[in-house]
């Protein structure tokens, strides 16, 4: 399907509409003064400009502006030495990769601190391991992290290469040349054709339309599809030299707001966001750009705005360093008492220390007297303190982080895959865009929602008017089929609108003042917009599809009502609109155009009409058009479409109240000359253009009201209803009025009959006390009844960042539902911050667009729902959804299986490396505090790596406690996260204990068996790193709720892979113990001590589990029990 922008039409575009510009039928208007309009669009550009308050608030310093020599780069970079336009997204090169990959590693203070142990293995005094087998372990997580690292860098160096080598058109000699992106420079001429991609920051100089208006499609920039309009000055846009100088603001990260003027032609034109295309942009329904390069490579936004992913610290790595902490305690603990004891062992035993063998204090060589290994007992002392913290070290698990980050890996592509996250009508996919708070999914307390395309469609649909008093709803199945004939080809609006007959009639063969009033409304609706309207092909030949593309939702809404009433718009330039009305076609000049911002809350047209009248049309929010509004003009038509506002709000609907103003010339001069004055100021433009449109958009006549429905996405009751089940309270944060919202909160099960309302719309700062002090009141009256708040964003304003905060904290956390309503995006923000501040409960925002972000990035995990309003959302946050019900299986199910995984990983691993301390530790107390070790070293390095590191991880990536069906019906199943059940103070300490009894089975056993016999030290070592792989690996088996063939292959598998490297081990001749393992396996007393460690280690964790399982279930055991008789996914009912 191909698309192209509507062209002028020989019946458009010729005869006596024709016209140079919009403005010059503005001239003929208003023939009388001397002053001429610019050709170039009036109006300011409120969401461009305002978004982050507008470079244009200040003025440019000389020092702090770029000057930009058009057409001539040398003269460009020969005053101030600009980037160029190569990009380099990669972090290293080949000289830089190991010190700095090595540099970012060492940020973590745990591979600090094994590289000091390392270090002290290296001195003679310390050395307990071979300096080799020392340092492998952390080489080894230093390797593949920096493996990882390289392979992600090359991939980026290699798109780098990609994009600097592509081709540009660069105006030289008097024409167009080609030339890599690379070599681009600030200050040369570029064209750009249709469809490809800019190269650098431009200011537009010409376009192929004559008026200079260009559309963009920034989905590289800010992930939206929809088309976007830029401008070109009316001084560049004819003439083939490119000459001037620009002034510019210096490179920024504000995507949205750009200031400069340029001089040209003897006179100074101010610049503004309209007039830059970005790089990253493409080029879209215009035939050619021309512009300035005036940012390049490192310079131009995107690249400014490129921080990837954010960054984030999850609540369970957090607590996981106060256990962290605690093992230090643990082993400085052993240290020192390894220490005192060896300390007193030595004065004890002073007299020996000559013929001790260990230190053989005297030389009996016959040559002169010394001491080879004993320098005194302080020294000593400090000696044995310093080697056991070597030999003790693996208590503090290096490999912990590196499974953490295999963990969440694993756990992200299984929920990238999952099926039931996949949203079909987008086809989009789930995406993990932070993979360190996996688990936090299963820990979230409050849900903090948008309304407006994330609990709704964003799909909005007209439902009905109020005009001239009277209600006009939509029939329930009339869909209007109007089309309109444009050379010889039917051209149809692409989406059709159930429409009010009896108004249908009225338009058509009406008359009266109800007829002009009807006509104007609808006039106003297809001309109030920034609509782009795109033909598009369909099979037949001799048909067509108009496409109304636009940034908002509700325009597009409304532009396809006023088609299907008869007011089709079929043309857009940049000075004039073409509406084919009730089969007429007729052009109307836009003269001036004030685009829509959060402080007006409205937006606004000046047209020239074909009858010579100057009108001004628009259309906002109630709360600001009705202020603005003559009222002695028509008081009972307000007054009846008040109360239809009302009533529409009431059933949920959108609401748009429609003004008209008849401008005189006077008024129409005194506007252009007020504008002019502000576009052409070179600081405070935004507030001057602003306070322009305010001073215009007065004394309107009241034409009607809209109701436009935007229908609840599919699931969304029955969401939010587990989510509650699950104990998780659901606030939604909206800017629609309180009816609409409050409705809305009705149909999605959010609000319920027996809930009673607190209800807080207060005006002032001691009227915001009252209100919460008697909704205080109210709270501990009702007790444990069902209470929703429902508060305005005018309240807000006089609470948050107060001494109320507080009192509204209390308030709100009593109540089971929180409704804020007419909120702005930092309010959003506000009101997460009140949760996140004052409690330890995690907090999730879900929104869809730019006004949640700030909500999305406060929050401990932020969800963007793929919408219609861009991507800004999916951008800035953590994980993206299609649905707002797939927030259902991504926190009941995802979140509770990474939090219950996660948690049992991180537990298994401080238990996994203290049982083999531990058994360090009493093979100590029997060896005089020598810290020598009968475990091989090269075992001692293996352990973490090859003998037990695998199980863990698969066990974190696959195992399941509970079925998705089973989670899915019992949703009171997620408390478990919410009160850490999983990970706890406890549940460490009785890990601890339990390590503490079974490395005493592993060491005792063989130690009771062999100590009268003549084995040696390294025969019984490879018994007891056996006897602790074994054990470790069926304690882990012992916990495994769902097996699979990759469980089964890791946990034996690792047993197997410990006889092979220990027989390899010790059938190596040059290491210490040679074919000890075969001198003691042959016996049956090893065998039996083998099955002694197995039985005696798990007794008292098998018999707690029992009996925690048989008197205290919890509700992870009640609902593997449903499972295992049945009742889990088929059973009725669905409370535990």
């Amino acid at each position: 399907m191909s698309e192209k922008r509507i062209s002028s039409d020989p019946e458009i575009g010729q005869g006596p509409l024709r016209s140079s510009s919009r403005l010059s039928g503005a001239s003929a208007r208003f023939p009388a003064g001397k002053d001429r309009i610019f050709s170039t669009e009036l109006g300011s550009r409120g969401p461009e400009s305002d978004r982050f308050g507008g470079a244009s608030q200040k003025e440019i310093a000389d020092e702090d502006a770029r000057f930009v020599y058009i057409g001539d780069p040398a003269r460009t970079n020969n005053r101030s030495a600009f980037a160029g336009n190569s990009i380099r997204t990669g972090k290293y090169n080949f000289f830089t990769f190991l010190p700095r990959n090595l540099f970012e590693q060492f940020h973590r203070v745990a591979y600090i601190y094994f590289l000091v142990i390392a270090i002290l293995n290296q001195l003679p005094q310390l050395a307990v391991f071979s300096r080799q087998a020392s340092i492998i372990p952390l080489a080894f997580v230093l390797l593949v992290t920096a493996v990882k690292d390289g392979y992600e860098d090359w991939r980026r160096h290699r798109a780098d290469r990609i994009e600097n080598n592509r081709s540009a058109n660069v105006f030289s000699d008097g024409e167009f040349r080609p030339k890599l992106w690379k070599n681009v420079q600030v200050g040369e001429v570029i064209r750009v054709n249709s469809n490809e991609t800019l190269p650098c920051d431009m200011v537009l100089l010409s376009t192929s339309d004559p008026t200079g208006v260009a559309y963009v499609q920034t989905i590289n920039l800010d992930g939206e599809s929809n088309l976007k309009t830029r401008y070109a000055k009316q001084e560049t846009l004819s003439g083939d030299r490119f000459e001037g100088i620009l002034r510019c603001e210096q490179p920024n990260r504000n995507i949205y707001g750009f200031h400069a003027a340029m001089e040209i032609q003897g006179k100074t034109v101010s610049l503004g966001a309209p007039n830059i295309v970005l790089r990253g942009c493409e080029i879209k329904n215009t035939a050619w750009i021309v512009g300035v390069a005036v940012y390049a490579g490192r310079e131009t936004k995107v690249m400014l705005n490129s921080s990837g992913a954010p960054s984030k610290r999850s609540r369970l790595e957090t607590k996981m360093n106060r256990e962290t902490v605690l093992l230090s305690f643990l082993l400085l603990l052993l240290c020192s008492i390894v220490t005192l004891l060896a300390g007193f062992w030595l004065k004890t035993h002073k007299g020996e220390l000559n013929l001790a063998p260990f230190f053989r204090k005297r030389d009996f060589s016959g040559e002169e007297e010394k001491d080879f290994n004993y320098d005194g007992i302080g020294a000593e002392i400090g000696y044995r303190f310093l080697m056991s913290v070597i030999v003790f070290q693996i208590m503090i698990p290096i490999s912990l982080y590196i499974s953490m980050e295999l963990v969440r890996l694993g756990q992200a592509y299984f929920m990238i895959q999952d099926k039931n996250l996949y949203d079909e009508a987008s086809q989009s996919r789930f995406q993990c865009r932070a993979l360190n708070i996996n688990e936090d999914l299963g820990q979230i307390k409050y849900v903090f929602s948008d309304k407006t395309g994330t609990l709704t469609q964003n799909k909005m649909e007209f439902q009905c008017a109020s005009i001239t008093g009277s209600d006009y709803q939509a029939a329930s199945s009339d869909l209007e089929d109007c089309f309109v004939r444009v050379g010889g080809q039917v051209w149809r609006p692409k989406m059709k609108v159930r429409v009010n007959p009896e108004l249908l009639r009225l338009l058509r063969s009406g008359e009266g003042e109800e007829r002009r009033q009807a006509y104007d409304f609808f006039l106003a609706l297809a001309t109030c917009n920034t609509i782009v309207p795109i033909v598009v092909d369909t099979l037949e030949e001799n048909s067509k599809l108009i496409d109304y593309q636009g940034e908002s939702p509700d325009e597009q809404a409304l532009v396809y009502a006023a088609a299907s009433y008869g007011f089709v718009l079929v043309e857009r330039t940049s000075g004039h609109i073409v509406v084919d009305i009730l089969g007429r076609r007729q052009r109307f000049d836009i003269l001036g155009l004030h685009e829509f911002d959060s402080d007006r809350k409205r937006m606004s047209v000046i047209v020239g009409c074909p009858n010579k009248a100057v009108k001004l049309f628009a259309k906002g929010a109630d709360n600001a058009m009705l202020g603005v509004l003559e009222e002695t003009l028509d008081p009972w038509i307000v007054q009846k479409t008040k109360d239809h506002l009302l009533a529409y709000s009431s059933l949920g609907l959108r609401t748009l109240v429609v003004g008209v103003r008849e401008l005189t010339e006077v008024q129409f001069r005194e506007w252009k000359s007020g504008y002019e004055r502000a576009s052409m100021a070179l600081f405070g433009r935004s507030k001057a253009l602003r306070a322009v449109a305010v001073n215009i958009e007065t004394q309107l006549r009241i034409l009607g009201a809209s109701g436009i429905e935007d229908k609840l996405q599919e699931g969304v009751p029955e969401a939010i209803e587990s989510l509650r089940d699950a104990g998780i309270k659901v606030w939604v944060l909206t800017g629609d009025k309180q009816e609409t919202a409050i409705s809305i909160g009705f149909s999605c099960k959010l609000l319920t009959p027996s809930m009673t309302q607190i209800v807080i719309n207060s005006h002032s700062k001691e009227a915001c006390r009252r209100s919460l002090q008697e909704a205080f009141a109210m709270t501990r009256k009702h007790g444990q009844e069902s209470l929703a708040l429902v508060i305005d964003g005018t309240s807000l304003v006089h609470i948050l960042e107060t001494e109320l905060e507080e009192e509204l904290f209390k308030v709100a956390t009593a109540c089971n539902v929180v409704l804020c309503c007419r909120v702005a995006p930092l309010q959003k923000a506000g009101i997460v911050s009140l949760i996140k501040s004052r409690t330890d409960d995690m907090t999730l925002s879900i929104g869809d667009g730019a006004n949640d972000v700030s909500m999305i990035q406060m929050a401990d995990v932020g969800i963007g729902v793929s919408g219609q309003e861009g991507r800004q959302a999916v951008m800035a946050s953590d994980f993206a959804i299609g649905q707002f019900r797939f927030l259902v299986p991504l926190l009941l199910v995802h979140g509770h299986w990474n939090y219950q995984r996660m948690a049992y990983m991180i537990l298994y691993n401080f238990y996994r490396n203290a049982v083999y301390v531990f058994v360090v530790f009493w093979y100590t107390i029997y060896t005089a505090f020598s810290l020598s070790t009968a475990i091989s070293e090269w075992s001692a390095v293996l352990y973490s790596i090859i003998y037990t590191a695998l199980p863990t991880i698969v066990v974190g990536i696959l195992d399941k406690d509970l079925s998705r069906k089973t989670l899915l019906k019992y949703p009171q199943l997620y408390g478990a996260g919410q009160r850490d059940e999983s990970y706890d103070l406890n549940g460490f300490f009785l890990t601890m204990a339990d390590t503490i009894w079974q490395s005493a089975a592993i060491f005792f056993i063989p130690y009771l068996a062999y100590r009268h016999s003549a084995i040696d030290g390294s025969s019984v070592g490879d018994l007891w790193i056996l006897g602790v792989v074994i054990l470790v690996n069926f304690h882990l088996a012992l916990d495994v709720f769902r097996w699979n063939w990759i469980t089964h292959a890791s946990i034996w598998g690792c047993i197997v892979a410990t006889w092979v490297c220990v027989i390899v081990i010790d059938s190596l001749p040059f290491l210490p113990g040679y074919w000890a393992i075969f001198q003691v396996m042959g016996t049956s007393v090893f065998w039996l001590c083998l099955l002694g460690i197995l039985v005696m280690g798990l007794i008292p964790r098998f018999t707690v589990k029992s009996f925690r399982g048989y008197l205290a279930p919890s509700d992870i055991i009640i609902g593997r029990e449903l499972e295992k008789f049945g009742g889990g996914a088929t059973g009725e009912g669905g409370h535990l």
